[in-house]
């Protein structure tokens, strides 16, 4: 019987991939790029931490330092947006 391999940590560096992406090459300031590339790093980051969980690996590991990686700084990069917003309207009040 053949035994089944698991594909969560190649999922999950997938969309790392796509997160990261989206992060770096501008789409993140668009609301497609805020819909797709912010679930895909939660999503992955859900999906490898279950992997580290049954089979720990090189893979998982490395999709699990990405998967961080570029969730964190796409969250950044949306703090710093509304930040800006804010500070924008706060301009414009000002006038």
């Amino acid at each position: 019987m053949k035994q089944q391999k698991n594909n969560n940590p190649v999922v999950a560096l997938m969309l790392g991939s796509v997160c990261c992406t989206i992060t770096f090459s501008g789409l993140q300031d668009t609301l497609i790029g805020l819909l797709v590339g912010l679930p895909c790093g939660i999503v992955g980051l859900v999906i490898v931490i279950q992997a580290q969980k049954e089979d720990p690996c090189e893979v998982s590991m490395a999709a699990l330092i990405l998967a961080i990686i570029v969730t964190v700084i796409f969250g950044l990069k949306i703090i710093a947006c509304v930040c800006v917003i804010a500070s924008l309207a706060q301009l414009r009040k000002l006038r």
